[in-house]
């Protein structure tokens, strides 16, 4: 174990006391451990879990930071007004200026505390633009940044801990960052540079294998959740796993200590300063999806590739002691499409589709064969898209569909790139194969006309590197996502070289984003607005301040980590609670 890292207890003692307990283990609350362990306060973090880092240990790990000091340092401008004005327009009537107002200040010093002060570490994603690079005030680089991979050996034993990607989502096991890795990664046949490159990832990572019987080279938001663990654990934060929040309890209006639920039974924690809810939203809450969810409320299902213990307890907790959900959001979740993997023992894996339908030689059809949706939107506003196409359908789905062409080169869902095989998806009927677009229509139950002109049509104006119907690759961000060596656009060409393939899409989300109603400084609001005393929530527990909307790269791990660390700040009193001035664009 390595020597600054102080062992944690297995279970909290009866009537353990702390300055703060932090409720979950993803960014926005380890953020607010890592901040407040730092600042000298006793810290605990509770995990219902056995691993650690939640849907962020998953996740690509990208933080939407305006303003950050890493892209400034690259030579890239940004104003706190463009963020505004970009975040304004985002939101529209849902727009909260005290919380973007308090995030746009805060959230740059956040990074530096971190960089500062813990081992948590960033590089700017050059190049990489905001979902919507249009609307005023979008960047066009700089505001997302990617966590720099991180040695598994730093963290010792505690290793074990820590939550693993989802396999499906590596490439034998290996985490590959997006940007210059993953374009190197779908090069290594075409380059020798590309080559070289993936030939030393794979060597070391089956060295690791085979020593250290996992990945040890940690990239992504495992690299991220490592990172803060090991920030958190040499500061004396006590961290517990399988430790699950029952309740809250309050005395003389204050939240003052929390009951959790444990292998060896029920414990009481005691919270001088405060307690954080960071548990990452209700995801798998299907009562509470049936409710906010406009596809659940319609009886039509819902597919959620996130971790299974997001069942919303911490708001749960929260509204039995008074507090309110902000519902005034434009969307439920940040919404995705997914493809459903077949395992043997009949359950199914949830696959996001991230980085495969922007690129070229790719369409997604509806049941009546048609196009509905620029495929090289983000997946938030293609999913979107899906739940108003689907909305008198019996579900929401769709099918993506691409040439051998495109499926060989980019892989197509949990289907690799060549030269990986991908027979098991055929056999499994997860990847659905045929040799003429018209055979592809009777297999999927589409009218087979209206597909096969859908198809032409399609075709003849991709030869030109036009779609007039949807504008796919017609913006930044969707050539950021295309393939930058294909022209004339890098999300367009022609299906046309047998055989044809297919997978089908259902709606899903990312995470929610109706939380607990909270101020400028992480405290949660009750029924009348006033801050509950001692409570604070960050994440997806929390009210979205973009206004329930997704329009960069990391724009639920950037909030989520500002307002976890403005809940230290407030409870170790190193900040007051006066608003933060307006921002105005």
């Amino acid at each position: 174990m390595h020597s600054s890292i102080a062992p944690s207890a297995d279970l909290p003692a009866p009537e353990s006391q702390y300055d703060l307990i932090v409720v979950g283990s993803g960014a926005a609350a380890l953020s607010a451990a890592v901040t407040a362990a730092v600042l000298g306060l006793k810290t605990a973090v509770i995990e219902k879990a056995p691993v650690l880092g939640g849907t962020t240990a998953i996740s690509a790990g990208g933080v939407w930071i305006p303003c950050n000091h890493l892209a400034s340092g690259a030579g890239v401008h940004d104003t706190p007004e463009a963020a505004w004005e970009y975040l304004r327009h985002c939101a529209g009537a849902c727009f909260r200026p005290d919380l973007v107002a308090a995030f746009i200040t805060h959230a740059p010093r956040m990074l530096r505390f971190m960089e500062d002060r813990a081992a948590v570490r960033f590089s700017y994603a050059a190049g990489r633009p905001d979902y919507r690079p249009d609307i005023p005030g979008a960047a066009h680089e700089g505001r997302t940044i990617h966590p720099l991979p991180f040695d598994g050996r730093r963290l010792g034993a505690q290793i074990s801990r820590l939550r693993p990607p989802l396999r499906e989502m590596t490439f034998l096991g290996l985490m590959i960052k997006p940007g210059p890795d993953l374009k190197h990664f779908l090069n290594a046949l075409r380059s020798f540079e590309s080559f070289r490159f993936v030939a030393r990832k794979l060597a070391r990572h089956f060295r690791d294998l085979i020593v250290h019987h996992r990945p040890m080279d940690l990239s992504n938001g495992n690299a991220l959740v490592a990172r803060l663990m090991l920030s958190a654990l040499e500061n004396r934060a006590d961290i517990f796993t399988s430790c699950g929040l029952e309740s809250l309890e309050v005395r003389d209006g204050r939240v003052v200590a929390v009951q959790v639920t444990t292998a060896d039974g029920p414990r009481r924690m005691i919270a001088s300063r405060g307690v954080v809810l960071a548990t990452g939203g209700f995801s798998h809450d299907r009562q509470r999806q049936q409710q906010l969810f406009p596809h659940a409320a319609r009886g039509q299902a819902h597919h959620s590739p996130v971790p299974a213990s997001l069942t919303g307890d911490a708001l749960r907790a929260a509204e039995a002691v008074g507090a309110r959900l902000n519902l005034h959001q434009r969307h439920a979740a940040c919404w995705a499409p997914v493809s459903r993997i077949p395992k043997g023992d009949g359950t199914h894996v949830n696959f996001p589709h991230l980085i495969d339908r922007q690129k070229p030689g790719f369409i997604a059809v509806n049941r009546s064969g048609q196009r509905f949706v620029n495929e090289a939107s983000s997946y938030h506003d293609f999913g979107q898209a899906m739940i108003a196409a689907c909305e008198t359908e019996e579900d929401v789905t769709a099918y993506l569909i691409a040439d051998h062409r495109a499926m060989r080169r980019y892989g197509m869902g949990a289907a690799r790139p060549h030269p990986l095989p991908f027979g098991e998806h055929i056999r499994s009927g997860y990847l659905i194969r045929a040799h003429s677009i018209g055979e592809l229509a009777r297999t999927l139950n589409l009218p087979v006309s209206e597909f096969v002109e859908t198809v032409k049509i399609f075709n003849e104006h991709a030869r030109a590197g036009h779609d007039p119907a949807f504008g796919k690759g017609s913006n930044l961000y969707n050539q950021y996502n295309g393939d930058a060596s294909h022209r004339p656009n890098p999300c367009l060409a022609p299906i046309e070289s047998a055989p044809f393939y297919a997978v089908r899409l259902h709606i899903g989300e990312l995470g929610t984003l109706l939380g607990l109603d909270i101020d400028h400084r992480a405290r949660v609001l009750d029924h009348t607005g006033h801050p509950i005393a001692g409570l604070y929530a960050a994440g997806n527990d929390a009210s979205n301040l973009m206004g329930g909307d997704y329009p960069g790269g990391g724009a639920t791990l950037g909030p989520g980590m500002a307002m976890g660390y403005l809940a230290a700040l407030h409870a170790a009193r190193q900040i007051d609670d006066a608003t933060d001035p307006p921002i105005l664009g």
